[in-house]
């Protein structure tokens, strides 16, 4: 007897859908996350809301249609995450019902929101601000990598809406270092392979990946041919090093995916996103692979070591 009402009531949960441009695979670590800021206001999932997942898997031109099927089941509030492209398809779909985003370029700049601290409309979220921190990933790799007129490599996707802007950031930050810069483009597995192939015939002594929902997605494929191709390579995730990869720094996922989490309980419990200033990033990890480090023949340098957030041995 009991049963009809529990059905019942799961459908009267308000529902959260959650939209991303990656893998769920590859999303398990931040969505727990999001969901631990959703219980830090009082929100668990199946108990007091209900969750729709919709994973693009690194195809983006899925994204608009995956914002309107959720569109039209009328959930209460959409997440999008892993770019810019998610919250843009979202913003197409409805003007109606709140959005959280997490990206990682300046909302503003980049037109999702017209400011920072009071943004308009039905749009707030969290920003990694991972373009901010190419300068730090080069000056850390060349710590790292013996100094000399050795160019550096910088694994770029093509296709990313704010290609210029990088690419102008990261040619401003190697200069400021006087380090010489290599841009190599992939945006299938095919060129990820060739990129790797680049590097070689080029003699590039490292390898920067930019922060880019596609290199996620695809990040076993590029640790392993950093390692086949004996390329010392910064990322901007904890996530790779843990996984084999040989560096990397950048803003902590999971705190980000955590306050995206509280963000979107508060809207769900009446919160207007307008009253939610975007915000910014509070933590960052550098994390370095002593294993991978010595499969490379590279001795980090223990001032380098000592400045480490987590050292994987």
């Amino acid at each position: 007897m009991a049963w009809p009402l529990t059905v019942r009531a799961q459908q009267s949960l308000p529902v959260i859908g959650f939209l991303s441009a990656r893998t769920a695979t590859d999303s398990e670590a931040v969505l727990a996350a999001f969901l631990r800021g959703l219980g830090a206001v009082g929100l668990v999932e199946g108990r007091d809301i209900k969750m729709e997942y919709r994973w693009a898997n690194g195809t983006f031109d899925r994204l608009p249609m995956l914002a309107k099927e959720m569109v039209d089941q009328r959930v209460a509030l959409i997440v999008a995450v892993a770019g810019d492209l998610p919250v843009r398809a979202a913003m197409s779909a409805t003007k109606s019902i709140p959005i959280v985003f997490v990206v990682g370029t300046d909302p503003v700049k980049h037109g999702i929101v017209s400011s920072l601290n009071r943004p308009d409309g039905n749009v707030t979220g969290v920003t990694l601000y991972s373009v901010a921190l190419e300068q730090k990933k080069l000056q850390l790799l060349r710590e790292l990598v013996p100094a000399g007129n050795t160019s550096f490599g910088v694994l770029l996707d093509p296709k990313r809406p704010d290609l210029t802007d990088v690419k102008s950031s990261i040619e401003n930050a190697a200069q400021s270092i006087s380090q010489p810069v290599h841009f190599l483009f992939a945006s299938t597995e095919v060129e990820i392979d060739s990129a790797f192939d680049e590097i070689v015939q080029a003699k590039i002594g490292g390898l920067v990946v930019i922060s880019d929902p596609f290199f996620s997605a695809h990040r076993d494929q590029i640790i392993r041919m950093a390692a086949r191709r004996a390329v010392p390579t910064i990322y901007d995730s904890a996530i790779q090093v843990a996984e084999g990869g040989l560096m990397s720094y950048g803003t902590s996922y999971t705190e980000t995916y955590r306050q995206a989490g509280i963000y979107a309980a508060r809207i769900v419990k009446g919160t207007k996103p307008a009253d939610l200033p975007i915000l910014l990033p509070t933590k960052f990890e550098l994390a370095i692979n002593l294993k991978t480090a010595k499969t490379l023949g590279l001795s980090i340098p223990p001032t380098l070591l000592a400045r480490a957030d987590e050292v994987i041995e």
